[in-house]
């Protein structure tokens, strides 16, 4: 299939219905054109084109046509591309370009990106890369790269501008003009002393603003917001958030300013997680790479563990069942409610779960609020579960008379509380010993109902049918 449109008056537009729109469509007529010699046709394109919308094309290309029409870009584009693409086709694109080219790429990425990238190398790389860079470039990309992953200083930026406090607000903006080539934002510059340590920020706009003989330190906010970065990344996410941030700055554990992390990083960080999230929640084990990349191998190993756990966990339902054989005997329509009582139970819990992990996510509750959100949760359930009786006993009236249709209704009550508690506290008690409440998940919650949901259903309907 070829393009009608030329593809230099094409656009990526991720919203388009039209094919022409769509990377794999345009890689196919790429590729016919890198055949037919026409390169300045595909430069032309390419260069019309935002390098992420550029680099879906990347991926989608052979190998050999991915670094022809890469190499078609200028070299500081190539090395911005090269951060937009997914981890593995920049291992892939790393090994396969020279080290003079690989060099020269990570030599114009910025300095988290690079670091990112160095850390995916191997060994042999690493150490074949590191001594044809700038003794700075070898210390700052050593630095960034020696923080473990989950950390701030794994997702901050060295690139920051910096001013000192006794400099004139024109002299500042003079320096900020020299940082701008390398620096990920000018429009927050940070004060430092002579050891590095943080004492202030400035926005561009107050120095815009301000007269040109009125120095730094009559600007400057002296009070910034910061992280540590040995903290978890999703908190420099949480602050920028929290305070409307365009970046925070970075400090060591001698208040050193060591980075910044900038609002596209909080994004990719917020992404992250909220990936692992649903991953927990569904218990299901992080994947390294994306769910279109990975083997069946690597699904298979990420789902088994928790489905064969729960398999196990179940089994005590069977044995509830049982041990209340002689009561089921004696009221076979008690079976008929068995599965939309234990769902209920399931339900509510996973509900409450989910509320839960959320608030306590987005630091909306804490360990310290589960006394009183647990008398709220009582309520709630009480009234949820009366409202679900009153229903299900209509039914429990046709199905066994008045006294199935109140053990029934009982029940209902019982479980949907005991369902909601459970989903509740969970979440609580992870947090409580420090781990990730996501894992308070839906599958987990329902398996714990369903064992105490077929406990007290036959339990209530051996009292009240005397058997």
């Amino acid at each position: 299939m070829t393009i009608q449109t030329p593809l230099s008056d094409i656009r990526f537009d991720p919203d388009a219905d039209g094919a022409g729109f769509d990377p794999a469509l345009i890689a196919v007529e790429v590729a016919r054109l890198l055949k037919e010699k026409q390169e300045d046709t595909i430069k032309a394109f390419v260069q019309n084109q935002e390098l992420a919308d550029v680099a879906a094309l990347i991926e989608e290309l052979d190998e050999g046509d991915d670094l022809a029409v890469m190499e078609m870009l200028p070299q500081h584009d190539q090395a911005e591309l090269l951060g937009y693409l997914r981890p593995s086709a920049q291992i892939e694109i790393a090994t396969r370009v020279s080290r003079r080219k690989l060099v020269a790429l990570m030599t114009a990425m910025s300095h988290d990106e690079r670091a990112d990238l160095f850390k995916q190398l191997d060994e042999v790389a690493q150490e074949a890369i590191l001594p044809a860079l700038s003794k700075a470039e070898r210390e700052d990309l050593r630095r960034l790269a020696a923080y473990e992953e989950w950390t701030v200083g794994s997702v901050m930026t060295s690139d920051y501008a910096t001013l000192k406090p006794e400099m004139s607000s024109s002299a500042a903006i003079d320096a900020l003009r020299m940082q701008a080539i390398e620096a990920e934002t000018i429009y927050y510059a940070y004060i430092i002393d002579d050891e590095r340590k943080l004492i202030g920020v400035i926005s561009l706009r107050d120095l815009l603003t301000a007269r040109p003989r009125q120095k730094v330190s009559e600007l400057m906010d002296t009070e910034p917001v910061w992280v540590r970065a040995d903290e978890e990344q999703e908190e420099a996410a949480r602050v920028i958030a929290r305070y409307d941030l365009l970046a925070v700055p970075v400090l060591d554990n001698n208040d050193r300013l060591v980075g910044i992390v900038t609002a596209d990083d909080a994004m990719d960080v917020t992404e992250e997680e909220t990936t692992e999230d649903f991953y927990k929640g569904a218990m299901v084990q992080p994947l390294e790479i994306s769910v279109s990349e990975a083997t069946i191998a690597m699904l298979y190993r990420a789902r088994i563990f928790w489905l064969v756990l729960l398999v196990f966990g179940n089994i005590f339902s069977g044995a509830g069942i049982a041990y209340f054989e002689d009561t089921i005997a004696a009221h076979l329509s008690l079976l008929f409610f068995l599965p939309l009582l234990i769902a209920s139970g399931g339900n509510a819990g996973t509900q409450s779960a989910t509320l839960m992990v959320r608030a306590l996510a987005t630091g909306d509750v804490r360990v310290s609020d589960f006394g009183r959100l647990m008398t709220r949760e009582i309520v709630i359930a009480l009234a949820l579960g009366l409202t679900m009786a009153v229903a299900v006993s209509l039914i429990g009236v046709w199905r066994g008379g008045t006294e199935i249709a109140l053990v029934v209704a009982l029940a209902m009550v019982s479980i949907v509380i005991m369902g909601a508690l459970i989903g509740m506290s969970l979440p609580f008690i992870f947090s409580r010993f420090d781990r990730d409440p996501a894992a308070a998940s839906g599958p987990l919650v329902t398996s714990i109902a369903d064992v105490l949901g077929v406990l007290i259903y036959f339990t209530i309907a051996a009292q009240l049918l005397g058997l």
